[in-house]
């Protein structure tokens, strides 16, 4: 599946008089996803060449999470779902998309890196309970660097029984090409043997993006490289749901960084279907 004419990119984090809570229309969820930042000072462990956050711009003050403020302003955004389409910015959202898909952990850094997380991962179980909201998914959106952390595995696993889902990052093959493009502390290696463990407890969805750098497309050793950390979660029993092949929809924090061409994407998700993994193509 490939979808290049979606119209709704800029994924806005700020709504309103909000803090932490920001609804977007995502072409990867295919409608509504309720955002939910952990990280309104903008601190991140990866340092993605693609990412789009200013880090630069001014912050929120303070990195404590009032967690009852959160709680408020999910409560709220979760009631009025059915009056946000009639807002201007959301009035022509496509018929398929009105539809609210989950409740993901995302925002301006990693949200496992929050202490807080586990906390909020309960608030939000408790908000889906009271209100009798069965069908939204709880989504992690991680860059797997944490997902060791036992506190991490625990909230993860309570999400499980409520609908909980993970979509984590893996964008290379190689520990060269890693470094170049998520620029972190930690290796390629942790990266995978933590995508790794958590998959074996469910199945996961992985996003990886492919971008071009000064003008050069990912080389196809890169490629094949990345394919093979596919074969080497799946072969330690690791289950993986699907595959996000994706690129850059907007301003990038590297200047040099650009979108990929479909035909590219296309033949990363080409070289994946050997495996028997579902891919989708986005643009």
């Amino acid at each position: 599946m490939s979808d290049s004419s979606f119209p709704f990119t800029s994924h806005s984090r700020v709504w309103q008089d909000f803090r932490y809570v920001y609804p977007v229309i995502s072409r990867r969820a295919h409608g509504l996803s309720v955002g939910i930042n952990l990280s309104p000072d903008k601190a991140c462990n990866f340092n993605c060449v693609y990412c789009q956050v200013d880090r630069d711009a001014h912050a929120a003050s303070g990195k404590d999470v009032d967690l009852e403020r959160l709680e408020q302003e999910l409560r709220t955004t979760l009631t009025s779902v059915d009056d946000l389409f009639e807002r201007p910015e959301f009035a022509h959202v496509p018929t398929a998309y009105r539809r609210l898909n989950d409740i993901a952990f995302s925002g301006d850094g990693e949200p496992t890196a929050s202490p807080v997380y586990p906390n909020a991962v309960d608030l939000v179980i408790r908000v889906k309970q009271s209100l009798r909201l069965a069908a939204p998914k709880i989504v992690t959106i991680t860059n797997a660097g944490f997902l060791s952390r036992p506190e991490v595995r625990v909230a993860l696993a309570r999400a499980d029984a409520f609908g909980g889902e993970i979509w984590a990052k893996l964008d290379a093959g190689t520990e060269d090409y890693f470094r170049k493009v998520n620029r972190c502390s930690a290796t390629l290696d942790d990266i995978v043997r933590n995508i790794t463990d958590a998959a074996r407890e469910r199945p996961l969805v992985l996003q990886s993006l492919f971008m071009r750098i000064q003008g050069v497309a990912v080389d196809p050793d890169e490629i094949r490289a990345y394919v093979g950390r596919l074969e080497q979660i799946l072969a330690a029993g690791g289950s993986i749901r699907l595959v996000q092949v994706y690129t850059v929809a907007r301003r990038t924090a590297v200047a040099h960084v650009t979108p990929a061409a479909l035909d590219e994407l296309e033949a990363v998700a080409s070289a994946i279907w050997p495996l028997g993994i579902p891919v989708e193509c986005y643009v």
